[in-house]
């Protein structure tokens, strides 16, 4: 199953990219929905704030190994999502990386996908999915909410930068085209869930789909005319 979705993802590399361009203006055409005039909004923005005060109170360095921690389980997860048997995961006494194992040849998905993946970020929405009846609709959920969507923009301009391993074996290229698409798609489902859970991001990605359906007829329109 592992040689077959790494078939698949590989077949599928360069179409997603291109698509990634293609819905960017969709997506940010969509993401003018959201209604941040209100106190869930104003509450994540708080918790993006009280992470941003606390990092500068504390050591610059102070959560790097909770990034290169969540940088490997990324990796990880997306290697258990695609069927791939995880062998290993280390992370260097020095703070200075980490690496993880797998069995088979790999995919770019899980080569790339801490770029881009919120992975506590999904974790919290998972937990608030499935124990709604026992969390309170509370202005402190969508804090923490706002606290880890800051922790995962601040992990995310650390990691992305020229000399990064991962971008070499997937292609610069391949990551300037899937990469600001990708990021923008994942931040915006957050922020629609903190809006207003599933059913906000259910009318985000029938939003996104109308709109980028229109675009992409527009531009296939273009060169066949």
């Amino acid at each position: 199953m592992a040689r077959f979705m790494d078939f698949v993802l590989g077949v599928l590399k360069w179409p997603v990219a291109c698509l990634a361009v293609l819905l960017l203006p969709a997506l940010i055409r969509a993401a003018e929905g959201f209604q941040l005039g209100n106190l869930r909004f104003f509450s994540f923005i708080g918790g993006a704030f009280l992470y941003l005060a606390l990092k500068i109170l504390a050591s610059a360095r102070s959560n790097l190994s909770m990034q290169i921690l969540a940088h490997e389980l990324t990796h990880t997860f997306f290697a258990l999502l695609t069927f791939h048997r995880v062998v290993h995961i280390h992370l260097n006494m020095d703070e200075s990386g980490g690496s993880m194992g797998f069995k088979g040849k790999g995919n770019w998905l899980i080569t790339i996908a801490p770029y881009f993946f919120p992975l506590f970020l999904f974790f919290l929405m998972m937990f608030a999915t499935f124990f709604a009846d026992r969390i309170p609709d509370s202005l402190v959920v969508n804090c923490v909410f706002g606290y880890f969507f800051a922790y995962h923009l601040e992990s995310i301009m650390v990691q992305i930068h020229g000399e990064q391993p991962d971008f070499r074996e997937v292609g610069f290229f391949f990551c300037w085209l899937f990469l600001p698409g990708a990021n923008l798609f994942a931040c915006s489902v957050v922020l629609a869930f903190n809006n207003g859970g599933w059913e906000a991001v259910e009318y985000y990605l029938a939003t996104v789909y109308k709109l980028g359906v229109y675009d992409v007829a527009n531009v296939l329109g273009y060169f066949t005319s």
